[in-house]
């Protein structure tokens, strides 16, 4: 299927990555260096409609897989934990779509712990690391955005037993749109087409239950992050943080990627808060291009 976004042409795929797994993706461009863009939550590969045009005219090629549980992949009953979602990506990318070099990786909010899980996990693939607007499991930040229940209520929520899909049953809408508004710089930013986009897609069977198992993950992706980073040290390929400029990570998303990071850029995106992708695409896309250049 092809979808044309601001004149590019972006052709979905789905892919079989392991029995009962399938990965729905979208791949734009020609370029010969590749960039994976990693959705946060609750969104889906459309979150990207802004930035894919702008890469591409950059002269990138560029690869949206929608992981476990979102958008058009399966909604399966585990394998939510992080670094089984990495090798998701990594199976999608080099078993099914024949990528044998260097790729950047790009991650935003639940997509951004997916991407350092595939940097951690794949080093040797990983050339560059982006990550921008959530607390890694396992770093100091993470464990003082647990006891921020103002800020970090869902985190709470989403991880009992059964409770959040009783209650938000027949109310997607409404649920999810909260964040899409609360987390904005400003609320128009998401618009209603991709909110609409959005909320089908977490009401289809399964897909709430598959947003809540992200973060009844958390655990698990805590125990990883630090046996990794204690095992093998901090990365050492060159990591790009970002931080909306009115987001509240401004002031610790770079010392929190110090903590698992040797070599970390760090740059905050004006004009936007919590979705960087959809507030300021422009923004976003420039600092990443510059961080490649400086980087090659």
């Amino acid at each position: 299927m092809l979808e044309t976004w601001d004149g590019t042409s972006v052709e979905w795929g789905s892919a079989e990555i392991e029995r009962g797994v399938r990965i729905h993706y979208g791949v734009a461009g020609t370029g010969d260096r590749t960039v994976m863009l990693v959705h946060g939550y609750p969104e889906t590969a459309y979150a990207w409609r802004r930035v894919v045009p702008l890469l591409v005219q950059a002269g990138l090629r560029v690869v949206m897989p929608e992981y476990r549980g979102a958008g058009g992949s399966s909604k399966p009953s585990g394998g939510y934990d992080k670094h089984t979602m990495a090798g998701d990506l990594h199976a999608l990318l080099y078993a099914q779509l024949g990528l044998t070099g260097l790729i950047t990786v790009i991650g935003h909010d639940i997509g951004m712990m997916v991407a350092y899980a595939f940097a951690r996990r794949f080093p040797d693939r990983t050339e560059r690391l982006v990550v921008m607007e959530a607390p890694l499991p396992g770093t100091a930040l993470y464990e003082r955005a647990l006891g921020d229940t103002k800020r970090a209520w869902h985190f709470h929520f989403h991880r009992a037993p059964d409770l959040p899909e009783l209650l938000t049953a027949g109310r997607e809408q409404p649920y999810l749109e909260r964040f899409y508004q609360d987390l904005a710089y400003a609320i128009e930013a998401i618009g209603p087409e991709a909110v609409a986009r959005y909320v089908r897609a977490y009401s289809r069977p399964g897909g709430m239950r598959a947003g809540f198992e992200l973060y009844r993950a958390f655990p698990t992706d805590v125990e990883r992050n630090r046996a990794d980073l204690e095992r093998n040290g901090k990365l050492a390929m060159p990591v790009l943080a970002l931080a909306g400029a009115h987001s509240t990570f401004a002031r610790s998303m770079d010392g929190m990627m110090r903590e698992v990071a040797e070599d970390v850029t760090f740059q905050v995106i004006e004009r936007a808060s919590h979705w960087i992708p959809e507030e300021n695409a422009e923004a976003l896309v420039a600092a990443v291009m510059s961080f490649v250049r400086g980087h090659e």
